[in-house]
This record gives C-alpha cells, sequence and structure tokens, in this order.
C-alpha cells in the first residue's frame, strides 16, 4: 500500500510532543514491513542545520489559501529509510516554535492545502491519505469538497487520527474568509457551537477516524471526555476504531540504555537494585533498598490526576514506608505542593522541577511503582517505558493505561489499577502495590511480566494495516 502521512511535527525533525514520537516511529515501522509510508510535515525554521543539509529540492508551486495564493516550496530527503516531504514557506514556518501564533489557522490551512497540491508534483499517488489532529485536519475536508472529483485524485481514501480531542482547531468564522476558504453553502461540515471546528470538518468526511487507545475511542464519545463533539462522533461510529500508540523497544531497553547506572534483563534483575541505590543518591534520598520507591514523571497538570495525589500523599508518607519522587514541570500550584512535602519530608521526597531526559530514564530504571492517576489519558507512553523496565505501574483505568496495564489481582496481570477519580481510591491502588512488594518471589514474577509485555509498535503497525486494507476495501 502506498501512505502518505501528514503530520506536524515528527521526530527527529521537528516535534513538541507525543505527535512527533508517533509520526517518527509508527510510518518507519509500516516501511519495515513492506509498505510505501512517506511522511510530509512543515520545514519549520527550528529543524537542525545538519538535518537540512540532507534535504533536497523537488519543485514550487502556489497553494489556494481563500482569496489568495501563496509560495510553497517542495523538499524531500531520506531518513532511516522512509522520505520525507517538507512543505516550505518562510512567512509560516521560519519561526522560532512550532505553535503559539496569532495565525496559526492560517498557517496549517496553508498546509492542508498544500499537502494535496504536491501530490502531481511527486510521482507518488497514495491509496490512503493518514492525517493527524487539528493541525492537519482540513485534509480530508479540503479533498471532499475540491479534489474528490479530479480524475488525478480518483480512490484516494482520507484517514484522519484524533490523539488528544482537546485540541480541535476552534477558530472564530472570520478565519474562513482569511484562510479557509470553505464555500459558504459546505460550511456546515466545520460548523459547531457556531464557530468553525476544524476536527469536526476532519469526523465528517474522512472515511476513517481513529484514536490512539480503543478504550479513548469508546471514551470520545461520551459528554465527559469529548470537549463537545460526542455528537458528530456518535453519528460516524461506525468510522470510529481504537488503536494502541507503542514504543520502540530498542530506544527503551534496560539491557543496552547507557543512561542506566547498571543495566539488567528479565533473567537478571540484579542491576536494578544498583540503579535504586544510585539513584537514592543523587536525589538525595535515604539509601535504604528496603523502602520502596513511588516516582511519577509527568507534566504537572489537573488532567494527570495530580489533585488525587494532593488528596492522599501525606497520609500515604505518614502510614506508609514509602519513598517518592516526581520530575516534572507544570502549573505553579502544582510545583508548589511538590516542593512543601518535599520541604517537609527530607530524605523520602524529592522533586526535580523540569524535564531531565536522562533523569527520566534513570527514574524509570530506579524506581520500584510507577504511579499515574490520570483523569484522562488518551494513550500515554510513561506506563509502557516504565513496564519495559520492570517498574511496576499504578494507573487509573481510563483511555490507553486501561488497555496497557492489567491488575494483577490475578496473579496475570502487569500492574495495579483503580476505577474511580478519588483519592482514596488511589491510595489503596497504591497500599496494594507497596503491600505486594514484601512478597519477594511474587513481586519478582510481577516485574518478569511487566517486562514481558508487548507495547512495541510492531502490534500497532499490524494494526494499522488492517485498518487500512479494510478502508480501500470500503466504498
Amino acid at each position: 500500500m502506498k501512505i502518505l502521512y501528514c503530520s506536524s511535527e515528527a521526530n527527529p525533525f521537528a516535534g513538541s510532543g507525543g505527535l512527533a514520537d508517533v509520526a517518527g516511529s509508527l510510518p518507519h515501522t509500516l516501511c519495515r514491513k513492506g509498505q510505501d509510508c512517506r511522511i510530509v510535515m512543515p520545514l519549520y525554521g527550528t529543524i537542525p542545520y545538519e538535518l537540512k543539509c540532507q534535504m533536497n529540492f523537488i519543485t514550487n508551486f502556489t497553494v489556494p489559501v481563500a482569496w489568495r495564493n501563496m509560495y510553497c516550496g517542495l523538499f524531500w530527503a531520506r531518513w532511516n529509510d522512509c522520505t520525507y516531504y517538507f512543505i516550505d514557506n518562510e512567512y509560516y514556518f521560519k519561526r522560532d516554535k512550532l505553535y503559539g501564533f496569532y495565525d496559526d489557522a492560517e498557517r496549517f490551512a496553508f498546509f492542508s492545502r498544500a499537502i494535496l497540491e504536491m501530490l502531481p508534483h511527486i510521482d507518488f499517488h497514495p491509496d490512503i491519505i493518514h492525517t493527524n489532529d487539528w493541525q492537519t485536519a482540513l485534509v480530508p475536508t479540503y479533498y471532499y469538497l475540491f479534489y474528490s472529483k479530479n480524475p488525478w485524485y480518483y480512490n484516494i481514501k482520507n484517514i484522519f487520527t484524533i490523539h488528544n480531542i482537546q485540541y480541535q482547531g476552534k477558530y472564530g468564522w472570520e478565519v474562513n474568509t482569511e484562510c479557509v476558504g470553505i464555500p459558504e453553502s459546505e460550511q456546515k461540515i466545520l460548523e459547531m457551537d457556531g464557530k468553525l471546528n476544524m476536527v469536526k470538518g476532519a469526523i465528517q468526511t474522512a472515511v476513517r477516524v481513529t484514536t490512539v487507545s480503543p478504550s479513548y475511542a469508546l471514551e470520545i464519545k461520551d459528554p465527559w471526555f469529548s470537549h463537545g463533539l460526542h455528537h458528530p462522533l456518535i453519528n460516524n461510529h461506525y468510522k470510529l476504531c481504537g488503536i494502541l500508540n507503542g514504543i520502540e523497544p530498542l530506544d527503551w531497553d534496560p539491557a543496552t540504555d547507557y543512561h542506566l547506572y547498571r543495566n539488567y534483563t528479565m533473567d537478571d534483575m540484579s542491576g536494578k537494585g544498583e540503579c535504586k541505590r544510585a539513584l537514592q543518591e543523587r536525589l538525595g534520598l535515604e539509601q535504604r533498598w528496603d523502602v520502596p520507591m513511588v516516582a511519577m514523571v509527568t507534566r504537572l497538570v489537573s488532567h494527570k490526576g495530580l489533585d488525587l495525589v494532593k488528596g492522599a500523599l501525606e497520609n500515604l508518607l505518614n502510614t506508609e514506608n514509602m519513598q517518592f519522587v516526581v520530575l516534572g514541570t507544570g502549573d505553579e500550584e502544582y510545583e508548589n505542593f511538590f516542593r512543601d512535602i518535599q520541604w517537609r519530608y527530607p530524605g523520602r521526597v524529592c522533586f526535580v522541577n523540569g524535564f531531565i531526559p536522562e533523569l527520566a530514564r534513570k527514574i524509570y530504571s530506579g524506581a520500584d511503582i510507577f504511579l499515574m492517576p490520570s483523569k484522562s489519558e488518551p494513550c500515554g507512553l510513561a506506563q509502557m517505558i516504565a513496564l519495559r523496565y520492570g517498574t511496576i505501574p499504578v494507573v487509573r483505568e481510563v483511555g490507553g493505561l486501561k488497555d496497557s496495564v492489567f491488575d494483577s489481582a490475578d496473579n496475570y496481570g502487569n500492574g495495579f489499577t483503580f476505577k474511580n477519580y478519588t483519592a482514596d481510591d488511589m491510595a489503596h491502588a497504591v497500599r496494594r502495590a507497596l503491600w505486594g512488594i514484601q512478597d519477594d518471589q511474587g513481586w519478582h514474577a510481577l516485574m518478569w511480566r511487566a517486562m514481558m509485555s508487548n507495547n512495541s509498535w510492531d502490534r500497532s503497525a499490524n494494526d494499522y494495516i488492517v485498518v487500512y486494507e479494510d478502508t480501500l476495501r470500503w466504498a
């Protein structure tokens, strides 16, 4: 199959979050499985110089942006056996960051239209155009309105993936006149609560809609999770499916990770104890191997469940023999809370305000228990990394957490889970983990099951191939 994977960011060229990880991994895995998957993204000014040097100019053309035409340059490069295309317009993309500008609607309307305009110039007729999040959500709408009846574009199927339904590309209707350019007779496709909603348009016009986990696909049809889009999703329920994201096993491997104090494997976990001792020393914690270490690596925002942590942590520290480590940055309310807890429990609590990738890896390997009590979690990767490193996750049963972590009460699971979004339920799940670690043999078996969990991109890619093949069979 020929697949054009459209993303506003992709590693290693440019990234600001999880979308870059997905776009930097899934297409490569599809290529390894024999699919002709190519990536298209903007040519940002922030792309490192050494990567820009590998790009080759193809051509330039103009792109309609509402009432005017804008210059577009087209470049390509090969990276890890995958072909990348880069949409160039310095006015839109030569900036010091990827998002957060007053004209983001115009920038990504241009990008979406340029994706379709570039196809005749690259000698590549995709079977599937796979778009992601609001930044490329206009592609299926533009295809439906302006390209589907053009013979060159016949039989292209559009698939749209929702990575986080909170971000919908919602704007006042003035942006339609200025940059989106949808005819008045068709504006109902994008209309939502009196505003232009790009993701709503993609749900209406794409052939298939996917999300990043099966549970999230169910949740976003509920008003509690949908941020207002439950009616379009329910009306198009037959298009919707969830595929769990993955991680690269070679990138996250305790046997070879050079950031670790000592490497270890499922067959020889002795190195994990050394990782814990060295981490305790670095973080200024009491160096006691027998005290369980609970850790979080997270953005400090409310939907990560930090209200529950605020409500339960002090009682847990007062009643349980444990250490607590947090690495993250975010809302001042939570930063101040963790600073206060660290001050009041010296040697038992450490808060590192920021994100340090090498320290994150040391925490994944050195901690005993990894806490993710999220209010919402479309997929989540941290729990998959923790499993890979034999650090047992305690998670709330929501979104991708529910699909990747299974309670060990029956001696078959790989972690500890709770359902209700309450501090008491979270605390009980943490206590179950703390009690479980006292059984050396049972805990070792649990660590082994955790490290055996299959959360690779291979699994995800196989699921996407099935969806692609099914989509091509649809009328």
